[in-house]
């Protein structure tokens, strides 16, 4: 091997190797039924294996009649709340609900008019990086994946904190608020040095004491810092809607596994940062409006059912787009007549589309999400229902709000590590056994060949 080598070479002999496990890790496909192994901890109907409980937040999918569990249209509730009604409720008075969200997931209960003052106050105190931390962290080796850089700076704050590893109850809480607060700071931030790097102005703009979350995610990343109320508004309601989903999603659950060995906040939370970036969880936003890019230059006449049906015919035969196999934002894991989160965004959308001059496209996001069910059933077997999942409209919101590729799912972090401090916190307090659900062992047993033999 070279005595300097170039770390990003796929080299013959690592190719070699790759093989090697290949062909030494394959289960056969039939010991998952013969164990019955719940691939996914879910069932064929995509009901989740019962790992815990909680009373942060619920999802409805299906209701009891005669007996028996038919889908229903999906309902979100946050600690028995309506996310729909809390949605409403902030439209109602033309205020900010992603804070109050917060509260709300933290402690079990929507905060009056001076509760929800000093903990905005208190999240504004806890605005703020440690000195020099942008310029000796974020700016010394900024990274295209955002998310590998934020969760290097969550990694990092650590070392800023004399009290770490204390996971007592109100150090914990602390340390979830100070995290809520610097993640626009960190997302952002980490997004404007991978910009610099890229050849444009660095621009470091210092958060505002009076301006909610998503206000200050706008103004700390546009040039001007400026941004419309409507603007603000709906990216706003993005952040309400991602705060929280229920314990078994994956960056969920695996706040729960991490918690329950008793390490710290940070290396939690960068956990589930690990999770959530994946491109079947939190970065499925980003495949949507990748995948309605190509869509947009293969299909030529928009309106055209057939056309536009055969292009999802041959998504699905991976000839089209990254050859996945997938229609990105149409199913869910648990939801199958609709997803809440989606339906609300719905109106959003189209009214950000009439503002922006965007209403071909949105025109066409309306026809595939009608014809995408359709396709998909025709096409394979499937245990419950399909419909547009929350994945499928927030990117075209985030590009209608001219916000970068590389901050979608960062964006998602923002607004989620609210709901990860409400499970943390919740496993904690309820902390029984580390969590270790088990694995049958089915390979082959073989004699040790001694060294001179082999």
């Amino acid at each position: 091997m070279a005595s300097n080598p170039n770390y990003n070479d796929m080299t013959p002999e690592i190719v070699a190797l790759s093989e090697i496990a290949l062909h030494n890790s394959q289960i056969d496909p039939d010991d998952y039924v013969k164990y019955d192994v719940k691939r996914g901890l879910r069932d064929l109907n995509g009901k989740g294996v019962l790992a815990g409980l909680t009373e942060v937040s619920e999802i409805v999918a299906k209701k009891v009649v005669d007996g028996k569990e038919i889908p229903c249209d999906g309902k979100l509730y946050y600690r028995g709340i309506d996310v729909e009604e809390l949605v409403a409720g902030t439209l109602a008075d033309k205020r900010f609900g992603f804070e109050e969200s917060v509260y709300l997931l933290l402690f079990g209960r929507l905060p009056d008019a001076e509760e929800l003052e000093k903990f905005q106050d208190m999240l504004a105190y806890y605005r703020t990086l440690p000195t020099n931390f942008v310029r000796d962290i974020i700016l010394k080796a900024p990274g295209r994946d955002l998310m590998n850089s934020l969760a290097r700076s969550v990694l990092n704050l650590a070392a800023y904190d004399d009290r770490a590893d204390d996971i007592s109850l109100a150090n914990v809480t602390r340390q979830c608020l100070q995290l809520i607060a610097v993640f626009p700071l960190l997302s952002v931030y980490g997004y404007q040095a991978y910009n610099y790097k890229e050849g444009n102005s660095l621009y470091i703009h210092a958060p505002r004491s009076d301006l909610s979350t998503a206000e200050n995610i706008l103004a700390l990343l546009r040039p001007d810092s400026s941004y419309s109320f409507w603007e603000a508004h709906v990216l706003d309601i993005c952040l309400m809607l991602h705060a929280e989903h229920g314990g078994g999603n994956n960056s969920t659950f695996t706040t729960h596994v991490v918690t329950s060995s008793g390490t710290d906040t940070y290396s939690c939370m960068a956990a589930a940062l690990a999770s959530l970036k994946g491109p079947k969880h939190g970065g499925a936003n980003i495949k949507v409006v990748q995948m309605f890019e190509d869509m947009k230059k293969t299909v030529k006449d928009w309106n055209d059912e057939d056309e536009v049906r055969a292009y999802l015919r041959a998504l699905l035969d991976k000839k089209a787009f990254d050859k996945a196999g997938l229609i990105y934002g149409m199913g869910h894991a648990v939801y199958s007549l609709s997803d809440p989160r989606a339906n609300v965004f719905r109106g959003f959308v189209e009214r950000l589309s009439r503002e922006k001059g965007r209403m071909e496209e949105y025109q066409l996001y309306s026809l595939v999400e009608r014809l995408g069910p359709e396709v998909i059933s025709g096409d394979r077997k499937i245990y419950k229902g399909v419909s547009a999942n929350v994945d499928f409209y927030s990117g075209f919101v985030y590009h209608m709000l001219d916000l970068p590729l590389e901050l979608y799912t960062p964006i998602f972090a923002i607004a989620r590590v609210a709901g990860w401090s409400a499970h943390r916190i919740e496993e904690l307090i309820n902390m029984g056994k580390i969590i270790r659900p088990a694995y049958q062992y089915v390979g082959r047993r073989q004699p040790y060949v001694p060294y001179a033999q082999r």
